[in-house]
């Protein structure tokens, strides 16, 4: 045996339970962070006696500890390589606050999102480990919103949520973090940590759950794991190589590489977890997405914490009610109920549900639309009351508004991306106190005529994403001249955002000298008026250009030059060592040793 040992590794070694090892090691009063501390050669001894001691007498160390029924029977089973090598990690971090749950219930599956930053391999690692194509079928190859699978794994079932990795999707990628039990951060060999990849770090923190990294695209020749474990150290997490207990598993989306270790460690971590959640009573779940078909209606996606969904159950969730109609598993197939753990797409709301909302079972549908009907009294009653407290002022009757206002009509795929996107705009909003972004409409499904008939009368362009508008709204919008855009990528739409607002702002302008001229003679011309004949000292004289002219350092005169000669040739514009003279625009009162300055105005950028 080695000086020292990691607690899992030697549970897996002892033929125990990571839970009965942890419990073990509190009856001995020995101090740890987690499952991946590590134990010195002297404790892991004393611990391997016991165990055997207690094994010999025929003691059940498990129950004696907790009481509880053995997680799994995959369990703590993490390889030497994944544990020793380089490859898995989870966290240190605060303790989670759970539901009370019965120590009987069912074990259920474990939720894991999947996060990190843009294209460092999230939807890539889920396609690999489910067997399928998704990161093929996204626009730009990024992940829009949140996909919500299952997949069979040697070590059971594991759910998964896939969550965007571009900066727009930060509600989006914080729904997922609050509604999951191990969160794995993705993160590119070759890229290392990215703006991304801290937040989504910062968001799984937030939610206090395990993290384990998954280092990724260790195949390609510029691959440096170790340089992404350093990079870890200073967001906190420490890997074990490092005397740290943060899993970190190298992996390779693209051959496969890795994928069993980081399924064995998720495996580990759902054990000692002990994630149990009860099939009967009231259902209970969150809302993952919700979008608005063309068919079908309103579908959401929920994701069951406790209870069991049934076709013709009522829900409340929000100001929603819903009769479930159908229910629809991540394959697609109908299926008569859901359990916890399983996300499904539930069909019959009667309006769509706001992503991240909880769902509630209730008990017929008179009281699940009574219950949605008081949430809506209730919000449409504080709404009036912070209207009635803000009042009005003397300045907001008698100043004049400086703030120019962008009106927007948003339309996108689902309730989700709806939201991400809303708040990416009152982002840009704000940083621009000269315009003021006026979302008037922001609703899911394609544009209709009625948001031409808006957008014509309050002058408001219409954007779209993920959505298409039919090829009537299309000829609509062309001969009413509404703007209507579509977009697939994200990017594109806050680039266009971003120009629009800035074709708003009033232009800057500031001073740019181009050159100056010195007056050694003032020459009288008949009808012409005094013409300064004058040597250029630097930069270039350029005629229709703005003039000041500067006597004894006071500005005398500021305005233009009319004419500009060399010789008795009129000419454009005179370089430095030249001399020429110079006509000022309605000035005649030039000297000798007058200094001419020439400027332009130049534009300020928009920043």
């Amino acid at each position: 045996m080695s000086d020292k040992v990691r607690i899992y590794q030697l549970a897996k070694d002892l033929g125990v339970e990571t839970k009965e090892m942890l419990a073990i090691l509190d009856d001995m009063g020995v101090e740890y962070k987690s499952h991946s501390s590590t134990l010195e050669h002297d404790v892991a001894e004393a611990v391997t006696q016991l165990v055997a001691e207690t094994q010999g007498g025929g003691a059940d160390t498990a129950k004696a500890a907790d009481g509880a029924e053995p997680a799994s029977d995959t369990e703590a089973a993490a390889p030497a390589a994944a544990a020793d090598s380089a490859a898995t990690e989870v966290a240190e971090r605060p303790a989670k606050t759970k539901a009370p749950v019965a120590a009987d219930a069912p074990l259920r599956a474990p939720v894991v999102t999947v996060m990190g930053h843009v294209d460092h391999g999230k939807t890539s690692l889920l396609d690999k480990i489910r067997k399928t194509k998704v990161a093929e079928g996204e626009a730009g190859g990024i992940t829009q919103h949140i996909g919500a699978y299952q997949a069979e794994t040697p070590s059971g079932t594991v759910t998964f949520l896939d969550t965007p990795g571009h900066e727009a999707f930060t509600a989006i990628r914080q729904r997922g973090a609050n509604a999951t039990d191990i969160a794995v951060i993705v993160v590119a060999a070759d890229d290392s940590i990215m703006p991304q990849t801290r937040e989504a770090i910062a968001h799984a923190k937030a939610a206090a759950v395990p993290i384990i990294v998954a280092v990724n695209k260790t195949d390609l020749p510029q691959a440096n794991p170790a340089k992404v474990k350093q990079d870890l150290m200073q967001l906190g997490l420490v890997a074990e190589e490092f005397g740290g207990d943060t899993v970190v598993v190298e992996i390779s989306a693209k051959t496969g590489a890795g994928i069993d270790d980081l399924l064995e460690m998720i495996s580990l971590v759902a054990e000692v977890e002990d994630l149990r959640a009860s099939p009967t009573g009231s259902a209970r779940g969150i809302v993952i997405e919700s979008v608005l078909d063309k068919q079908a209606g309103v579908l959401a996606t929920v994701l069951v914490q406790e209870g069991t969904l049934h076709v013709a159950d009522y829900l409340v969730s929000g100001e929603a009610w819903a009769k479930i109609r159908r229910l629809t598993d991540y394959n697609g197939r109908v299926i008569k109920q859901a359990g916890p753990s399983v996300p499904v797409q539930i069909l019959g709301f009667s309006a769509q549900p706001q992503a991240g909302d909880t769902v509630e079972a209730a008990s017929d549908e008179a009281s699940a639309k009574a219950l949605a009907a008081q949430r809506y009294d209730e919000r449409i009653e504080a709404d009036r009351a912070l209207i009635g407290r803000k009042g009005l002022t003397l300045a907001d009757l008698y100043t004049k508004p400086k703030v120019k206002v962008l009106n927007l009509l948003l339309r996108a795929d689902t309730q989700g991306t709806l939201e991400a996107i809303k708040g990416v705009l009152e982002k840009e909003a704000a940083a621009t106190a000269e315009v003021d972004l006026n979302l008037m409409l922001a609703e899911v499904g394609a544009p209709t005529e009625s948001d031409l008939m808006l957008a014509s009368t309050a002058e408001a362009s219409i954007f779209c994403f993920g959505v298409n508008p039919t090829g009537g709204v299309k000829k609509s919008a062309e001969r009413q001249g509404v703007t209507l855009k579509v977009f697939k990528i994200i990017y594109e739409l806050i680039e266009e955002v971003q120009r629009m607002i800035r074709g708003q702002i009033e232009p800057e302008f500031e001073e740019q000298v181009i050159g100056h001229a010195e007056v050694r003679a003032v020459i009288k011309v008949p009808r012409s008026g005094n013409i300064a004949g004058s040597y250029v000292t630097d930069g270039v004289i350029r005629r229709g250009a703005k003039a000041r002219l500067t006597r004894a350092g006071k500005e005398v005169y500021k305005g233009s030059i009319a004419q500009l000669r060399r010789f008795k040739d009129d000419v454009r514009e005179v370089a430095a060592g030249f001399e020429c003279g110079i006509n000022l625009q309605n000035y005649d009162n030039v000297q000798e040793g007058d200094i001419i300055e020439i400027y332009e105005m130049v534009e300020i950028p928009v920043v």
